[in-house]
Parts: structure tokens; C-alpha cells; sequence
């Protein structure tokens, strides 16, 4: 499986983008590298049941890459969901 290449919409947020995923996935119970956030792939396919090995996984299918994939991705946007809302409550308080 290759990385993509992600274009954040500001430039410069890769490392932050990182550590909110090590945040949100450390909270999540999973045991994440600081440095390596995205190794933490490899734990959530073994949970999933998902073969996602380092290197060529051109025999995984769509809906199984899509399966890990999914997991991280949608904790990480529920978590900004959650920081957004609180904004807005904190923002009513001033």
C-alpha cells in the first residue's frame, strides 16, 4: 500500500495532523509511536482481521484497506467534531 500524498488546505499542519492522529488514537486504546503515527495502521488491521502488511499489499481489496482506513479517519473526525462544538460552548460562555 503506497502513501499518498496528502495536501493539507494550510500549509505546514503534516506534523500537527500527526500528533492529532497519535492523540486521538492513543485515547482510543491503541498503543501509538509519537514518531510513527502511522504505524498504528498496522494494529488496527489486525483487530479488524484486515492481512495489511509493510510493503506491497496489492492483493488487499478496497473494502479492506477502506475497513482501517475508515477506523482511524473516522475517530480523528469525530474528535474534531467534538473540539468544534466545544469551541462554539466556550465561545457562548465569554
Amino acid at each position: 500500500m503506497s502513501r499518498r500524498n496528502r495536501k493539507y488546505a494550510v500549509p505546514g499542519v503534516n506534523r500537527g495532523m500527526q500528533m492529532f492522529k497519535a492523540e486521538v488514537m492513543r485515547r482510543e486504546g491503541y498503543n501509538v509511536n509519537p514518531d510513527r503515527p502511522d504505524d498504528v495502521k498496522y494494529e488496527v488491521a489486525k483487530e479488524l482481521g484486515v492481512p495489511l502488511q509493510q510493503g506491497d499489499n496489492g492483493d488487499l481489496s478496497t473494502g479492506s484497506a477502506g475497513k482501517v482506513g475508515g477506523k482511524i479517519g473516522g475517530s480523528m473526525v469525530r474528535e474534531m467534531i467534538r473540539l468544534a462544538q466545544q469551541q462554539l460552548v466556550d465561545r457562548e460562555r465569554e
